[in-house]
């Protein structure tokens, strides 16, 4: 089992690199940088700067706010530099956002990230083939049929970059399925239940509408963590993921760990109130059973014993957190020992 940290949303990135020379020196696999607040490749090229044998992913690239070209720019550099430590992520974001934030039109999702897939391996192989192989790409959302030797970058070492998406709905899921070399699971829909039950009957349906398996497809799991040194820092990140989950289990996309327990009704009611403006009452919904059901709770030792438990039967990959404080890091080394055992 692969095990990932994930770097703080709100992390600029001239702090990035420290923070992946300290992910890299307690023994994780790989680190997943975000797209929020910073660029995603900035923050990627900090981490891989940092470190020699640390995989960097982005979890995940905005994909509709960028054109496939661009981005393959970007990512050949980024794979070029790394010497193939380098992972893709793609999303989707929502609609208001893609049209609201970023000035672009929105489209149907799933066959327009099925095409951006489809785009960057085709940019990917005209640059790797180095031989005036035509790049032709034509489709209902993107088309490129134009390559010039003046643009094409030189070949790179790892041509091959691989390609994760990060997907919520039963569609999308299949997509990356059929599409993608990974899937990123949302920390809302991460819990071992509906790992089982939505995801991964998803993925496989995909893969095998692709000609694939499931054991073509990396599935890294979020799942949230209630977890600390301390019984107060533990319950400091429980008070933060009920909260969390509120706000996100207040969007019918997001239903479908409470669809799976038959208590939909709580969404309806999450939804509610916050149709309602009456945002801070959402985290009172949610028991302390419902929380640590979804969640994983205890300290760092007792945690990786519990996704061991929860998760060991799976073929997935696990993000567990870096501490806060560094002088936690040993009890995280052990907990990595754990997880790998």
């Amino acid at each position: 089992m692969q095990v990932w940290a994930s770097k703080p949303r709100d992390m600029p990135p001239k702090e990035v690199g420290d923070y992946a020379r300290r992910v890299e020196a307690l023994g994780y696999d790989g680190l997943t940088v975000s797209e929020g607040v910073h660029d995603g490749s900035v923050n990627a090229w900090a981490a891989l700067a940092a470190t020699s044998e640390l995989r960097v992913a982005v979890s995940v690239f905005v994909a509709f706010s960028r054109s496939p070209m661009s981005l393959a720019y970007a990512c050949w550099d980024l794979q070029d530099f790394s010497g193939g430590r380098f992972v893709i992520g793609l999303g989707t974001q929502v609609k208001a956002n893609i049209e609201q934030r970023f000035s672009v039109p929105w489209t149907p999702p799933v066959p327009r990230m099925r095409e951006y897939v489809q785009a960057l391996r085709m940019i990917f192989d005209a640059w790797g083939a180095q031989d005036g192989t035509r790049l032709r790409f034509e489709g209902e959302q993107y088309r490129f049929t134009r390559m010039q030797p003046f643009f094409t970058p030189a070949l790179i070492e790892h041509p091959e970059i691989p390609i994760y998406l990060g997907a919520v709905g039963p569609a999308m899921t299949r997509l990356t399925g059929e599409v993608a070399d990974g899937f990123f699971t949302h920390s809302c829909n991460s819990d071992p239940r509906s790992i089982r039950e939505l995801a991964m009957p998803a993925v496989e349906a995909g893969a095998q509408r692709g000609g694939r398996s499931l054991d073509d497809v990396d599935i890294m799991v979020s799942p949230y963590m209630n977890t600390g040194s301390t019984s107060e820092e533990i319950a400091e990140a429980r008070d933060a993921n009920r909260r969390q989950m509120a706000v996100m289990y207040s969007t019918p996309n997001y239903w479908g760990p409470l669809r799976l327990r038959g208590i939909e009704e709580i969404g309806e009611q999450l939804r509610g109130l916050t149709r309602e403006g009456r945002w801070d009452e959402l985290a009172d919904l949610l028991s302390d059973d419902l929380v640590d059901e979804i969640a994983i709770t205890g300290d760092y030792l007792d945690s990786a014993h519990l996704l061991k438990e929860r998760y060991g039967d799976l073929p997935i990959s696990l993000r567990f957190p870096l501490p806060d404080d560094p002088a936690d890091d040993g009890q995280v080394a052990k907990a990595l020992e754990i997880l790998r055992d």
